[in-house]
């Protein structure tokens, strides 16, 4: 069924795509399901009686649809842009105190990290990292944890699989964690780079903040996201960016605010690429389930990863045995990441370098094909050859 969907992936034709952690390309089913939504739109409206109730629906299908694939009742979502509001309109609206502390680990993509220090900045609050880049284990990751609470910790940030070396963390264990702390400090998580690509377990659920994108592996159309909110967040955060459709009556603005996920969804929003989204994610479950996915994912960057051990004066970050998602980070002795890309990009390879670690890195995903890894291997082998 993986290579059925390659076949509707036009953007790959022609050249060998490794970057699903930046973008995954839409499928052609997807473009004619947003491209049918926007015609049914005008034909109904767009902002005439009868176009309400459709737009509810479709709303609701979308919500459900995600809901579905979070494991967590529709009611706690809230529709965002991207990961990076998913992440900020929450926090920004969390109850904090001067003196308060963020604890976040070391591998944080610097938009979230961006805004937790603004934030930090304006509310007169602390900011501890603790190490988890180097973690190899479970038990190391949670005992880093430990070392960075403080009596004062009232958040702490984490993402579910690490976008630089691939790693997952284990995202309800951590919230177990400090679930048994006095304070109970929030826990965001940024799901950028699992959602559509592990299974995604309890981790939604057990986060306060998790936020997703429909633009990486899930293969929808940019500009669309959610983020999974806590009930504990919903009762004592407050919307930050507030619109209409934050009320609870969006026609009445002393009607108070949402009490579930849409307190802080904003104003009007591109319906269509809702209905591109649930296209592509029903063309990724008639690939399998989330298990099966992944091991299929895995497989191949697995076999990307084996292939780079042999390859003198390569080192992959993750050494000791193949990562468990199809991010595969390496570097190669005496060669500038920038300067590798563009010679792959010359011979129709996509992958993207890294600043922190300075390094390259390769997605995979269901569409690549063994042919198409050894291809990359080979091609970086020839280059560092020429050197």
């Amino acid at each position: 069924m993986s290579l059925t969907l390659r076949q509707q992936l036009p953007a790959l034709a022609g050249k060998h795509y490794f970057n699903y952690g930046g973008q995954g390309p839409l499928p052609t089913p997807s473009l004619e399901a947003m491209v049918a939504c926007w015609q049914k739109l005008q034909q109904l409206g767009p902002f005439g009686r009868d176009v309400w109730p459709w737009l509810n629906q479709e709303l609701a299908a979308l919500r459900s649809a995600l809901g579905q694939l979070c494991g967590v009742p529709p009611r706690r979502l809230a529709l965002t842009e991207n990961v990076t509001s998913g992440c900020v309109l929450p926090l920004w609206g969390l109850p904090f105190e001067p003196g308060d502390r963020l604890l976040i680990s070391d591998a944080e993509h610097p938009g979230v990290l961006a805004a937790c220090r603004e934030l930090a900045r304006r509310q007169g609050l602390e900011i501890d990292y603790f190490p988890v880049q180097q973690v190899r284990s479970d038990a190391e990751l949670l005992e880093s944890l430990e070392q960075g609470l403080t009596g004062r910790t009232r958040l702490v940030v984490l993402s579910h699989l690490l976008w630089n070396s691939g790693i997952p963390m284990p995202i309800a264990a951590v919230a177990e964690r400090l679930q048994a702390q006095r304070q109970r400090p929030w826990l965001l998580v940024d799901a950028a780079q699992s959602v559509g690509s592990i299974e995604l377990g309890q981790a939604p659920a057990a986060a306060d903040i998790f936020a997703f994108t429909g633009h990486k592996w899930c293969c929808g159309p940019e500009g669309l996201g959610a983020v999974v909110l806590s009930e504990r967040l919903l009762a004592e955060a407050s919307p930050t960016l507030i619109g209409w459709r934050s009320l609870s009556h969006e026609t009445e603005a002393g009607s108070g605010w949402h009490r579930d996920g849409r307190r802080f969804e904003v104003a009007t929003s591109c319906v269509p690429l809702g209905a591109g989204l649930r296209q592509s994610l029903e063309l990724l479950e008639g690939c399998g389930n989330a298990a099966q996915r992944e091991a299929e994912i895995c497989l191949r960057s697995g076999q990307l990863w084996s292939g780079l051990q042999a390859i003198p004066g390569v080192r992959t970050l993750v050494e000791a045995a193949p990562p468990r998602s199809g991010l595969v980070s390496f570097v190669v002795e005496g060669h500038q990441p920038e300067q590798l890309v563009n010679r792959l990009a010359d011979q129709g390879f996509q992958l993207r370098s890294l600043a922190d670690p300075h390094c390259l890195r390769a997605c995979t995903h269901l569409t690549t094909s063994p042919e198409e890894v050894q291809a990359l291997l080979l091609s970086l082998e020839e280059l560092v050859h020429q050197s």
